[in-house]
């Protein structure tokens, strides 16, 4: 995850505790097509990949995957706030102590 951040310059940016603003509407003509798109590519890819042990960002990278293709200014900006969201989550997790038992329950809503 550091060196994503750093690839993009993120190092020190400010965090963020969502992974996505409630009312930000992503469309296929939200702003200025990337002249570039390689690094959006990559970024995807990347976040892609850590929805296996992060489920909480696989809603936002579902969102910013639709517009792998032709991605836009405001479609990076989504990217940049989830990996500010990632930088300040990432010494968060569960502990679970080896000396008691443990009985690990799920529960899941399919709708």
């Amino acid at each position: 995850m550091q060196d994503v951040l750093s690839l993009v310059g993120l190092s020190d940016a400010n965090l963020v505790l969502t992974p996505m603003d409630v009312n930000w509407k992503l469309h296929h003509e939200n702003g200025d097509l990337l002249p570039n798109p390689f690094m959006y590519r990559q970024l995807v890819g990347s976040l892609n990949y850590l929805t296996i042990t992060r489920p909480d960002i696989s809603f936002v990278v579902q969102q910013v995957s639709q517009f792998i293709h032709a991605p836009c200014q405001t479609h990076l900006a989504a990217v940049r706030r989830l990996l500010r969201y990632l930088k300040g989550m990432s010494g968060r997790g569960l502990f679970f102590s080896s000396r008691t038992s443990l009985q690990l329950e799920a529960y899941s809503d399919a709708d």
